[in-house]
């Protein structure tokens, strides 16, 4: 706890600021109120009785000068209204001739204070406007000659924020605009949970996060080697990144990327995917030629391992006899049609394939336990590393095991540190036209410039050590390397669901959350993400399955791992359970029925389940994963696979956010292809009015001033791809 007093003519104002990570009030004159921080928004009908969820800044921030001489403030808390400061206003008075050249002078109910308008220009100003000097264009064409422009009137007393409601107590919600883009990160939040504890663990440092990258793509080429080597395939794809999901589920070490300590050692993930491709990996043929070749290939790799493994002599008799058999149909069989060679496939693997899986079993195993015990001591490495630099900045070692329990309510906000961050080296950085390249020790990331400024925007709203943003490059750099290495060149686990759809989810269902995002494809600026280390800097609320949800509504679209899927569906159905406050998911998983996953199946079954509906295959869209860096032409991914929208409510979110069939189908609409180009294109049409005319018949509105946004977005036609 800390205090300051604040001296204002007779007004004395008693700010306290408890360091709890909870809670933040304001006292006047005897009178205390209490108000959330400026940093996250929430929605006015939400209503929580006997619920603090006030949510400050867990660093001090520096102090800010005021207007008056002897007041200073912190910039979180609220500022005293300008007519409470002892010295007196005096208003200006416009000449005539401002009044000619169209300005007027209005006053501003949410201000308390007048400001000046320009009926021909639209232009609206705070400050008292000032007059350009008369030249002679001739003799002096840049006016440059001539008597400076004449100054405002002495003592003239106003205050050089443009939006001093934005830090007022009693003043409306005020309108912002944030930079466009194909997200809203305006949308309050909804959300209230449990506080939570703050991490204790070092902050990202762009070396460790360097040898931390290496050692992960060294993890993952050792994986493709052990494949080719010991069972003559390649690694199934992606597989190397559900295996990551998957170990997350159930880890319990300090690494942010790789895990170090889970239980069973051995990831089921993994080993059935590799058995999978055993002996070759099966692919649906296109001709009925490529399924007669599938068939021998498959034939012939069947005894090759057969014979060259240590298996039992049932076994070896039983495939032997098989693949013979099948050689012998291939010899005889002419003109057989797609059909037939694909039943004489599953009949062989049928009878072979529990031979071969009994035989490969311990290598496939062996696999499995390299891999993991390479990652543990690959995070022992980097954890020795972490500390080696801590220990020479001074800062103390982090206490990894410190746990704090509270059950009070707040609303839901970014993740903090409870550890201080040393001193991180700069990144260089290079504006080229539509992209931004950051270069560190000699290593070249590309964004686009329009997702920069997007970073920029939840850096400056989330980030409360690093308010002169001296690190936010060092940090964005960090944040690409980390999603670089941990997506290995596949988009598919950051696909996100399209902008018209994310619009559609907030209108018509009032969600305001997303429950698997990042910041560089987050639609929210309230979502849930892998990385709470690096992406808590941008907003990030943790990982899902760690956040306690009380009441709101979530949209969960997660990557395509079995297992986080499952672990998903089972904290949904125990936040429903727990909670007598309106709480909705918004489930989107795909259509797998050969086999259905255990987290579809657990959807359908589910007590909480009041709709389920069905998106077919090739009639959707998703945004491609690398969205950050690609040009905007190439963001449509046709989706082949269907896509199972479920809806999970306890009662009172049901009442509040209930899939009606006017809102079902507004939501399968949003999902028809085109939506988002129509979107687009129909804002380059009808782009919205920044000022206003004035004319014959025309009624002059003046408005008071707003923030312009800065980042202007050029819409381009898309093209159509195909994810699968």
């Amino acid at each position: 706890m800390f205090f300051q007093t604040l001296f204002t003519g007779s007004l004395e104002a008693v700010v306290i600021i408890d360091m709890s990570w909870n809670r933040m009030g304001v006292e006047l004159n005897g009178l205390k109120e209490d108000m959330p921080g400026t940093s996250w928004d929430v929605q006015p009908h939400m209503n929580h009785e006997a619920m603090p969820i006030l949510v400050p800044t867990p660093i001090k921030p520096p102090p800010v000068q005021m207007e008056h001489p002897n007041a200073i403030v912190h910039p979180h808390l609220p500022q005293p209204q300008h007519s409470l400061l002892s010295a007196p206003y005096m208003e200006p008075e416009l000449t005539p001739e401002m009044i000619q050249h169209g300005w007027r002078k209005y006053w501003s109910k949410r201000e308390s204070r007048p400001y000046f308008w320009n009926k021909l220009t639209g232009e609206s100003l705070w400050e008292m406007p000032t007059m350009k000097p008369q030249f002679d264009p001739v003799t002096d064409p840049l006016g440059i000659c001539g008597p400076g422009a004449p100054s405002a009137q002495p003592g003239l007393q106003l205050g050089m924020k443009r939006r001093s409601s934005e830090e007022c107590v009693g003043s409306p919600a005020p309108k912002r605009m944030a930079l466009s883009g194909p997200w809203d990160l305006d949308v309050p939040t909804n959300v209230v949970i449990y506080e939570r504890t703050p991490l204790n663990i070092p902050h990202p440092h762009p070396i460790v996060e360097v040898f931390r990258c290496n050692l992960a793509n060294k993890l993952r080429s050792c994986f493709q080697e052990l494949c080719h080597s010991r069972e003559s395939i390649n690694a199934p794809k992606d597989c190397f990144n559900r295996w990551l999901m998957e170990r997350k589920v159930i880890d319990t070490g300090t690494d942010p990327l790789l895990p170090s300590s889970c239980s069973p050692e051995i990831s089921d993930c993994m080993y059935r995917e590799v058995i999978n491709d055993i002996p070759i990996k099966l692919v649906r043929p296109k001709f009925t030629g490529d399924a007669r070749k599938q068939l021998s290939r498959y034939a012939e790799s069947a005894k090759k391992l057969i014979e060259s493994r240590n298996a039992s002599p049932e076994s070896r008799k039983i495939v032997m006899w098989n693949v013979e058999d099948t050689f012998n149909w291939l010899r005889r069989t002419v003109g057989s049609s797609f059909d037939d060679f694909q039943d004489r496939l599953a009949h062989l693997r049928e009878q072979c394939q529990p031979h071969l899986t009994e035989t490969v079993k311990e290598s496939i195993e062996g696999i499995c336990l390299k891999i993991y015990h390479l990652s543990s001591d690959y995070a022992k490495k980097i954890k020795d590393k972490h500390l080696e630099i801590l220990r020479e900045q001074g800062v103390p070692e982090p206490n990894y095991n410190s746990v704090m329990t509270n059950s009070r309510k707040v609303w839901c906000y970014p993740v903090q540190f409870s550890t201080l961050c040393p001193r991180l080296p700069q990144v260089d950085f290079l504006n080229d036209r539509d992209q931004t390249h950051l270069r560190f020790q000699g290593e070249t990331l590309v964004i686009n410039t329009q997702y920069l400024h997007k970073l920029d925007f939840l850096y400056r709203m989330s980030c409360f050590d690093d308010r002169k943003m001296e690190y936010f490059l060092t940090r964005v750099w960090m944040l690409l390397k980390r999603y670089n290495t941990y997506l290995g060149g596949s988009h598919s686990t950051q696909t996100s669901l399209p902008v018209t759809v994310m619009e559609c989810l907030n209108k018509e269902f009032g969600v305001t959350f997303e429950c698997f995002a990042s910041p560089l494809n987050c639609y929210f600026k309230q979502y849930c993400s892998a990385f709470p280390d690096i992406d808590s800097y941008f907003g990030s609320r943790g990982p899902i399955l760690e956040l306690k949800a009380v009441s709101g509504s979530f949209a969960a679209n997660p990557p395509y791992s079995e297992e986080l899927m499952e672990a998903a569906v089972n904290h949904f159905e125990r936040l429903l359970a727990e909670s007598t406050e309106p709480l909705s998911f918004i489930v989107f998983i795909p259509e797998w029925r050969d086999p259905a996953p255990q987290a579809l199946l657990k959807l359908e079954a589910s007590p909480f389940k009041r709709k389920q509906v069905v998106v077919p295959n090739f009639e959707h869209e998703y945004r491609h994963g690398f969205q950050h860096i690609l040009p905007k032409s190439e963001l449509n991914l046709k989706c082949a696979h269907g896509t199972v929208v479920v809806w999970l409510q306890n009662n009172n979110g049901f009442h509040q956010w209930g899939p009606i069939e006017d809102r079902v189908e507004a939501l399968l609409e949003s999902f028809r292809p085109g939506r988002e180009r129509e979107r687009d294109r129909q804002e380059l049409l009808s782009p919205p009015r920044t000022t206003n005319v004035s004319g014959p018949g025309a009624q002059d509105v003046p408005h008071t001033p707003t923030t312009q946004p800065h980042v202007i977005v050029a819409n381009q036609p898309t093209q159509e791809k195909v994810v699968s």
